[in-house]
């Protein structure tokens, strides 16, 4: 895994905006880290490079959002108040990450033994200042091997 560090929020969805560059339709990309470390701005990152147009923020409540972007779908998940698989498998996650959207999906915890050995891998750590983030980049096959 490759280690990065963030100083800002902008750095940060800048750094999801580079990491975008390397997502095909199919990718699954799974985030984890403690509340505060900045998963959902590297995900607005991502989707801002992607072409989401709508106001990408965190689905805690409803647990998945949906974009369309440039005949792309992307998937956002967010496994933080979930307490069992079932509350994952009952949304149509095993449908979600089997089609040709890009999945984005945050608290990856949560959901690890549902989780597909191809997948991308990052890991958000809070810095020793306010702003900063320490993150961990895994490339696709690292996880599956």
């Amino acid at each position: 895994m490759k280690a990065l560090v963030t100083h800002t929020e902008r750095e940060t969805i800048a750094l999801g905006e580079e990491f975008a560059r390397r997502l095909r339709p199919g990718d699954i990309v799974a985030c984890y880290g403690d509340l505060g470390s900045g998963k959902t701005r590297f995900i607005k990152g991502v989707c801002r490079a992607l072409g989401v147009k709508e106001h990408v923020a965190s689905p805690t409540f409803t647990i998945v959002n949906e974009y369309h972007a440039n005949g792309l779908t992307v998937i956002h998940f967010d496994f933080y108040r979930v307490t069992t698989l079932n509350e994952i498998i009952d949304i149509g996650f095993e449908e979600y990450i089997n089609s040709d959207a890009i999945c984005l999906i945050e608290w990856a915890e949560n959901a690890q033994a549902l989780l597909p050995p191809r997948r991308f891998e990052v890991r958000l750590e809070l810095g020793k200042t306010e702003d900063t983030r320490t993150i961990m980049i895994g490339e696709e096959n690292e996880v599956a091997a």
